[in-house]
């Protein structure tokens, strides 16, 4: 008997192959649809080539690829994803684009071949709900940098996922780079005008075009519902959201490490002059296909308003009429997020939880380990300035609070929220020190420090700077793009290491031995400067203290704050070593 091995080896390898595929499917990420049935191929006009692919997928429900630029052959057993669409039937009454539905457009915007605008249309199957609707998403992803990465669909489920990932930030869904998206948590039937959206945009920018996210802007139009459940988008930004990624050090496998944030609400700004054209050119097909959609009015837009990334920051800091500006500073270093650090609010500084009315009452922010600054009046305009503390603080803030997580024990990374359930996924800390700053005098700038270190919620020392006279330098962002917000932090953190070296001098010139806090003498980073800096100063400013107090040199205990205070340990070096 004769046996072609290598024939036989072909088949077996096949036929596991095959079984492979079934079985991982179970485990794997399913990043495309999968099909039951053999194609049905429709020619709608009568060209001699097919328009429509008919089929079925993986889990009985009926699908249709629509051909939007007329370039599907009988050979084709699915869209070519540059300008199709994919109506899926997902709860299978028989209707496509309607409740309970999944539709997936390509657009290639500029010609080229390429799909360069992807919407996702995902309307839930609630009947009626109070405000927004948060199981469906009608969103709009726009790449402007060309890399192909839009949405992520898990297809197993025939669910977007906006928030799966992998590692610590590395999210499937391109949030990554130059790109933005626009969102409405609606069903599309729900919404007066699929050209508006409540996000519009979120927008990502890739200052260094490493393919990563330095910056992110959120324009949010908070619009109205009518009696119905319909929303209404009124064309004005309400709510703007900036973040940083202060020290760049984003990479792969630390995809997102925004560093600080601005929040600004109010009247804010219009955006009705910002139209942006959308190449459709399917009119035809559509008048053919129009009776199977429950709506199809996104399937006809022909224009998107949105605020456009080049004027975005503009508008915020020039154009927009705001009544307060928020600030937040990742401290601890520990925000993996994709959007932004979240935002402490002005509420009680010890309670701790979501939803539990203390400063980290949003689900979304860290427990611990940020420091939150509130300007309820936006007085200061967004503006900043380098406090007593060698940090940024936000001018015109009346309160602001750093609930400290020194170690990032409270680790936050991407946040734990939505995916899985809403809920955060690190524990949160039973007790954590507090600093809390007042500006009592509204000049701008905090001059009230208050520290609770053992975590009592009693402050246990309160400091008065008015007396020291600090003078400020006040920074205007309203020009700032990325590279100044990045250079305003490289000074910040090189003059905060600079200071720690000469507070170092004075403990060596006292003979204190601050060899002791020797693992926060080797900064690697930028960040490490930044924060082992203010560290280091903190632990020889108090041990300085310490030793004069129980010295009885109360003359130099003034000198001391002066030092610690004003940033400039020199008076007290030289007073040291001319004595």
């Amino acid at each position: 008997m004769n046996i072609d091995l290598k024939r036989t080896g072909l088949i077996l390898l096949v036929a596991c192959m095959g079984v492979l595929s079934k079985a991982s499917a179970q485990l794997l990420n399913e990043f495309r649809p999968r099909y039951m049935d053999k194609p049905a191929h429709v020619d709608l006009d009568g060209d001699g080539d097919p328009d429509l692919i008919k089929i079925r997928l993986f889990n009985g429900a009926n699908a249709i690829w629509v051909d939007d630029d007329d370039d599907m052959t009988y050979s084709d057993t699915e869209g070519d994803l540059d300008s199709d669409c994919l109506l899926i039937d997902r709860n299978g009454d028989g209707v496509f684009a309607g409740p309970g539905d999944l539709s997936v457009d390509w657009i290639d915007n500029d010609g080229d071949g390429e799909a360069d605008m992807q919407l996702v249309v995902e309307n839930s199957d609630l009947k009626s709900v109070d405000g927004w609707d948060w199981s469906s998403n009608y969103m709009w992803i726009i790449d402007d940098e060309k890399d192909g990465a839009f949405h992520f669909i898990n297809w197993k489920e025939l669910v977007l996922r906006c928030w799966t990932h992998g590692g610590a930030s590395n999210f499937f869904e391109d949030y990554h780079g130059q790109t933005l998206f626009l969102k409405t948590h609606a069903p599309s039937y729900r919404i007066k005008d699929p050209g508006i959206n409540w996000e519009n945009p979120f927008i990502f920018y890739d200052a260094d075009h490493d393919g990563l996210t330095e910056m992110s802007v959120r324009l949010e139009d908070k619009g109205r519902f009518d009696s119905a459940g319909d929303v209404s988008l009124n064309g004005v930004v309400n709510r703007a959201f900036l973040s940083i990624d202060l020290d760049n050090d984003n990479a792969p496998s630390n995809e997102f490490d925004y560093d600080f944030s601005l929040y600004f609400e109010g009247k804010g700004f219009s955006y009705k002059d910002q139209v942006h054209k959308i190449n459709n050119d399917h009119a035809d097909i559509d008048a053919r296909i129009s009776h199977l959609l429950y709506d199809k009015r996104w399937r006809a837009l022909n224009t998107l308003v949105y605020t456009s990334r080049d004027v975005a920051l503009d508008r915020i800091f020039n154009k927009g009429e705001w009544s307060r500006c928020w600030m937040v500073f990742d401290e601890d270093d520990d925000c993996e997020r994709w959007e932004r650090v979240e935002f402490y609010e002005p509420k009680n500084l010890f309670r701790i939880g979501k939803n539990n009315n203390g400063i980290d009452h949003n689900p979304q922010a860290d427990a611990a380990g940020d420091r939150g600054e509130w300007d309820e009046d936006n007085s200061g305009k967004g503006k900043l300035y380098i406090g007593f503390d060698g940090k940024i603080h936000l001018y015109g803030a009346e309160k602001g609070c750093w609930r400290i997580d020194q170690n990032a024990a409270c680790y936050q990374g991407w946040g734990g929220l939505y995916e899985g359930g809403y809920e955060r996924l690190p524990d949160e800390p039973k007790q954590f020190p507090t600093i809390a700053y007042e500006d009592t005098d509204g000049d701008g700038f905090f001059d009230l420090i208050k520290h609770d270190l053992d975590g009592d919620a009693t402050f246990e020392r309160v400091t008065n700077l008015r007396p020291f006279n600090i003078r400020y330098e006040i920074i205007d962002t309203r020009k700032f793009t990325y590279k100044e917000y990045h250079n305003l932090f490289e000074k910040v953190a090189d003059e905060m290491w600079s200071n720690a070296l000469q507070s170092i001098k004075v403990a060596k010139a006292l003979k204190i031995n601050y060899k002791w806090y020797a693992s926060l003498t080797s900064p690697k980073s930028k960040w490490e400067k930044y924060s082992n800096g203010y560290w280091l100063q903190f632990y020889i400013f108090n041990d300085l203290l310490t030793h004069f107090e129980k010295s009885n040199q109360t003359d130099k205990i003034n000198t001391l704050m002066k030092a610690y205070y004003e940033r400039n340990w020199t008076p007290l070096l030289e007073s040291i070593i001319n004595n």
